[in-house]
């Protein structure tokens, strides 16, 4: 099966600094983490950060969603975060311009 996204529920963890969305594979659940400083583009005039960071998210699920896809099919866990935040962003550099 492939991996796909039905819920679009993120959310943000200010103890960890990250926010972090879920992926299934059949019943299979997996909790992807995206680490602030990968979120470049993090809107600084929003209300909050936690809001900023969110828009941020949902300014591109699609390509961060791709991105989890490609992280997923190189091995199967029930957590991913990237260890290089650089490379989340330069991997999807047309999501964050």
């Amino acid at each position: 099966m492939a991996l796909t996204f039905p819920n679009r529920s993120r959310s943000y963890d200010e103890a960890g600094q990250y926010l972090h969305f879920l992926g299934y594979n059949g019943m299979f659940e997996m909790l992807f983490l995206i680490e602030i400083e990968a979120l470049a583009n993090a809107k600084p005039e929003a209300a909050t950060a936690e809001a900023g960071y969110l828009a941020t998210f949902d300014a591109s699920p699609d390509s961060i969603r791709d991105v989890a896809r490609k992280v997923y099919s190189h091995g199967r866990k029930n957590v991913y975060q990237p260890r290089k935040p650089q490379r989340f962003e330069q991997r999807t550099s047309k999501a964050f311009p």
